[in-house]
């Protein structure tokens, strides 16, 4: 086939894209602009376009398979329309692709990738060659998102926004929690852990749910959706390459897939605890010639940044964390705005430069920073700054906030990642 992905650079869309071409399909996309992870879709020989204009879409496409962020009246999907070529989202896109395959799915509202990134060191480590499509880079599969295996297994990460994930038709979900978030779509907590009835309902009548038995909310779910549950409790709590007890609560659900697929438990036990990180996740970009270690983080929902920092002060104990932190829309940032406040309190100090406003068109009210920071300095007894832009946030960090032998952590599912690697150089 002669495949078009709109929005590659999604780090969804690229892992299949990436996929579909090691299969033989001839792939090209496009993208707003460059990143890490077009320039490796181009070194893969993928052609990648950002005019996203229609140009681009080769007259022979037999299908244009959209990220979920790039909407129905884009230019492109307009001319697919009027073209008559097949659309479809990378959700279902990839639904189709793993038809046919046993599917693993890691589904959850924290930890997907990380705990998939997880479960793929231990396949193979274990000879499971398994195809594997996560939403972040990873050491175990050479810094892709991506792995093309020639079992029968499937490993995928199920993100619930929009109800993406009942395009799949699992065999095993790994469900790492159900906090609720994305409430720019889910009407309410109920109606997000709905969605997780429904997807844990996709499971045949003899699929299992590997899960933590000491969440009530995950137990309501899978005891609602009538399938099996695997309490990962029971697995020890190993120690891994990267800190944190949120890590290690991750790995016990890798464990109890290890012992469901009939793998030696020592072995299991082996592989996993050799798992260091992932991009963007407590991901140690470097220590800069001020002295300063800095990190990368992607954590952009309270539990996360309470994992995050509980995890950086065990891993960095007695040195002041410096914590700056870019919220992700105006709309998720207000809804879970009093959860944001207290959940700072491993950190030292917090700057928090503009809200990353990624849905702009679905944000409504937006969020003071200054008085957000203010009461985060209340909520969390810490102090807390407001940044004002990300440019004058990086100035006040060089020059009045810094200090030798501070821990910077830039946190958020934002563009703050850049100020990360420019505060290492």
């Amino acid at each position: 086939m002669t495949v078009f992905c709109s929005g590659i650079g999604g780090i969804g869309l690229s892992a299949y894209g990436a996929l579909m071409r090691s299969k033989g399909h001839s792939v090209s996309g496009s993208d707003r602009s460059a990143s890490v992870v077009t320039d490796d879709l181009v070194a893969q020989g993928i052609p990648v376009s950002f005019l996203q204009d229609g140009s681009a879409i080769p007259k022979d496409c037999d299908v244009l398979v959209y990220s979920e962020a790039v909407p129905e009246s884009s230019p492109e999907r307009t001319l697919a329309r009027e073209r008559g070529i097949r659309q479809l989202s990378y959700p279902q896109a990839l639904g189709e692709l793993s038809r046919g395959y046993d599917v693993i799915a890691v589904a959850g509202t924290h930890g997907k990738s990380s705990t998939t990134a997880m479960a793929a060191r231990l396949l193979l480590t274990m000879g499971k060659d398994p195809t594997v499509v996560v939403g972040t880079r990873t050491h175990e599969l050479s810094e892709r998102n991506w792995r093309a295996g020639e079992s029968s297994l499937f490993l995928l990460e199920a993100c619930e926004y929009r109800r993406s994930f009942l395009a799949y038709d699992p065999r095993i979900v790994l469900l790492t929690t159900c906090d609720g978030d994305h409430f720019d779509y889910f009407t309410s907590q109920e109606d997000y852990e709905q969605a997780f009835l429904e997807f844990l309902s996709r499971l045949p009548q003899d699929g299992i749910v590997i899960t933590h038995g000491s969440d009530p909310r995950v137990c309501s779910v899978v005891e609602r959706s009538g399938r099996k549950l695997i309490d990962a409790d029971h697995f020890p709590l190993i120690s891994l390459g990267t800190p944190g007890l949120h890590m290690r609560q991750n790995a016990q659900l890798v464990l109890a897939l290890a012992a469901q697929l009939g793998l030696p438990p020592a072995d299991a036990q082996e592989a996993i605890a050799g798992y260091s990180g992932s991009w963007r996740r407590m991901e140690e970009k470097g220590t800069n010639r001020e002295g300063v270690t800095v990190i990368d983080d992607y954590a952009h929902h309270p539990a996360e940044i309470r994992a995050t920092l509980s995890g950086i002060k065990e891993a960095y104990p007695g040195r002041r964390i410096v914590c700056a932190f870019q919220p992700h829309t105006h709309d998720r940032t207000l809804k879970l705005y009093t959860e944001f406040l207290p959940a700072f309190r491993d950190a030292d100090l917090v700057i928090v430069p503009d809200v990353y406003a990624a849905r702009s068109e679905r944000d409504g009210a937006q969020v003071n920073v200054a008085s957000f920071a203010a009461d985060i300095a209340k909520g969390s007894g810490i102090e807390a700054v407001d940044g004002e832009s990300l440019e004058k946030t990086e100035h006040r960090l060089r020059t009045d906030i810094l200090k030798r032998g501070d821990v910077l952590v830039c946190m958020g599912a934002g563009d703050i990642t850049n100020l990360a690697g420019r505060m290492v150089r």
